[in-house]
């Protein structure tokens, strides 16, 4: 199956996993990951570090804190910042349930290359239901930094 067919059938360009984005922010120019949790979120859990790359995540909710309503304006922010609709665009959030809607939500607005980051940043339930049982960003022990 081809890229597009994949992105087609997906209604985005697919998943990879917290390592592979890592990869594809170093090795692509234009690469960028997107942060589209809440802002409580970035201020209490932490945020992925990209300095060792050369970048930095942008931070625009896909959710707004405390009711959890869809941000209306996502992909207008998105556009204000100047991203290019074929650059490699990466989604993450924490789990990877909204990164994948910000995903094809920005698919759906022309952005060719949008790829959600599974498992998000704190990864799956452990046995006690707690995050960071497994994948992740930060279980992955990529950097990342806490306000």
């Amino acid at each position: 199956m081809t890229d597009a067919e994949i992105a087609t059938a997906n209604g985005y360009a697919g998943d990879v996993t917290p390592r592979q984005a890592w990869d594809m922010l170093g090795a692509e120019k234009d690469a960028v990951l997107i942060d589209v949790r809440t802002d409580a979120e970035w201020n209490y859990v932490g945020v992925p570090n990209l300095e060792a790359v050369g970048k930095a995540p942008v931070l625009v909710p896909w959710q707004h804190y405390p009711d959890m309503s869809v941000n209306p304006d996502f992909v207008g922010a998105l556009d204000r910042l100047g991203i290019a609709r074929n650059a490699t665009v990466l989604l993450l959030c924490r789990s990877g349930a909204r990164s994948r809607a910000a995903a094809i939500a920005m698919s759906r607005r022309g952005y060719a290359h949008c790829y959600n980051v599974s498992d998000g940043f704190e990864g799956g339930h452990d046995g006690k239901g707690h995050r960071g049982g497994g994948g992740g960003w930060k279980a992955e022990g990529l950097p990342w930094t806490q306000g």
